[in-house]
């Protein structure tokens, strides 16, 4: 530990790119995610906005439990079944997958073809269920 603070101390420029391009990395990252909201964000949205929620998991997933009137789309067949969402382009989409990673993806695949008002839910379903929120099987 005695050579790690020495190391700060006579290399402060050094640590501080360190520090910088770290910073830099984690706002990118974030910034390529698109916009997430919270579960309890994401019940007002669909409380007050009529959100459509899109679930992307496999089925598999899909079937141990998903949020009430939640569209199955798999991100695998999101491409070709876009067209079915079209209908919503005006009203909040919101992008369910397991973690809240896979979301990501999707989301910016909506926002390329017009939906601007698609954001992905943080934490996913596992965040969703954690906070006991209500889930159909």
């Amino acid at each position: 530990m005695d050579q790690f603070i020495e190391f700060i101390g006579n290399h402060p420029f050094l640590v501080g790119a360190w520090l910088l391009t770290l910073v830099m990395f984690v706002l990118y990252e974030r910034s390529k995610a698109g916009k997430a909201v919270t579960p309890a964000q994401a019940t007002n949205l669909i409380n007050k906005e009529d959100a459509i929620i899109v679930d992307i998991r496999p089925k598999k997933e899909w079937a141990t439990g998903h949020i009430t009137n939640a569209k199955h789309i798999p991100l695998s067949d999101l491409d070709h079944r876009m067209d079915e969402l079209t209908k919503y382009k005006q009203r909040p989409i919101i992008v369910v997958c397991n973690l809240g990673q896979a979301a990501s993806a999707a989301t910016r695949k909506l926002k390329a073809e017009g939906f601007e008002n698609a954001v992905r839910l943080s934490g996913g379903m596992t965040e969703w269920k954690g906070q006991s929120l209500p889930i159909v099987k």
